[in-house]
């Protein structure tokens, strides 16, 4: 695996001439480091660097001296997100480090992005996140004008899935997409919901009514007041989706080979819910593996998502300027994973925090970019 140093000098300079007056790795490890420590915006990358500079100068030269923010600033602007995105490579080890070897995609939308002068939207980027490992793998923004699909397509085109399960929600089960993951020796897992209203029917009541009897695998989880217990089953008969008798032209899912459904009930403050969703794989699951891999989603949405909105405070970073969003995005991601990776029976604003007060325990953290 090269070092995440490594990677970060390969990253091409967008400046020229006497821009170059500080060198790009000095100012993107001094990003980084600081992002790892608290900073949120290009004001804060430059107090910190001014803060925190004999920390800094043991391992930067910084020969022309501290970047100002307006130098952060242009950087991140002028960056080809495609370029600094190459660093998330770094990450791949981890891939699936508990054996589940499970990588969910999922789009986001960065709040308050947005331009009205320019009159561009808040920008959307979609993630692929290693559940098992809880690690970012890669990033895609969505195009102006595009979609969510297109730009998970582009995301999935640039990683290696060989023996990966995929998971997406509904908006993703498409042949397209499927084919994707299939070419690229991966597996898939997407969610069916009513934006493929002839399958969905077609599944919802296979299960109402299985041919044969089907054993579910059970899980419970219970905390804060709460009770979730979800049945799990899986059946290997897709054959008869793809059969003479129906439909001509009828949309195909390539390299289906399972159909699933998971019931949960929750019980809260003595009242109960229930809930039914359903899946279509290209993997030969069991019922116990199923269980594992349909939980992703939430993985990303509760140890990324959540994470960037409340320790990162993403959803109200303001930068908006050229490629600006997108490239913070990727640096906010960044240092998740270099805290993920380090202390992990520590809590990541804990972690944080502890950085930002302390160089010994920074370098803890920033140690593993060597």
């Amino acid at each position: 695996m090269a070092s995440l140093m490594a990677i970060l000098g390969e990253i091409p300079d967008p400046r020229s001439g006497n821009a170059q007056r500080h060198d790009l790795l000095d100012i993107l490890v001094i990003s980084l480091v600081a992002s790892v420590c608290g900073a949120q915006s290009c004001v804060d990358l430059a107090e910190f660097a001014e803060d925190r500079e004999v920390l800094l100068r043991e391992f930067l030269s910084l020969e022309n001296g501290l970047p100002s923010h307006d130098t952060f600033s242009r950087i991140f602007r002028l960056l080809d997100p495609q370029e600094f995105g190459t660093v998330f490579a770094a990450f791949l080890d981890d891939l699936g480090a508990d054996g589940s070897g499970v990588l969910a995609i999922d789009g986001k939308t960065l709040r308050r992005s947005f331009d009205r002068a320019a009159e561009r939207s808040a920008l959307q980027v979609v993630t692929a996140f290693g559940a098992g490992a809880r690690i970012v793998i890669g990033q895609q923004a969505v195009a102006a004008g595009g979609s969510e699909i297109i730009a998970a397509r582009a995301l999935l085109n640039l990683l290696a899935l060989d023996g990966l399960l995929v998971t997406a929600d509904a908006i993703h089960a498409n042949a397209e997409t499927a084919a994707l993951v299939c070419a690229r020796r991966g597996d898939y897992l997407f969610a069916l919901k009513a934006n493929r209203p002839a399958m969905f029917a077609e599944v919802a009541a296979f299960f109402a009514a299985p041919p044969r009897p089907l054993a579910p695998f059970t899980t419970t989880d219970a905390d804060h007041g709460r009770v979730e217990v979800r049945e799990h089953w899986v059946s290997h008969d897709v054959n008869w989706l793809f059969s003479d008798r129906r439909y001509k032209d009828e949309p195909r899912m390539p390299g289906l080979a399972c159909i699933a459904r998971v019931t949960a009930t929750r019980e809260t403050g003595g009242k109960t819910s229930t809930a039914t969703r359903y899946y279509i794989s290209s993997a030969r699951l069991t019922p116990q593996a199923f269980a594992t891999a349909v939980r992703a989603p939430w993985a990303i949405e509760n140890s990324l998502h959540r994470v960037l909105d409340v320790i990162f405070d993403e959803d109200r970073a303001r930068n908006r300027k050229g490629n600006g969003p997108e490239n913070l995005a990727i640096l906010r991601k960044l240092a998740l994973d270099l805290l993920r990776k380090a202390r992990p029976n520590l809590p990541i604003s804990r972690k944080r925090k502890r950085a930002g007060w302390s160089d010994d325990f920074a370098k803890s953290i920033i140690g593993q970019m060597r």
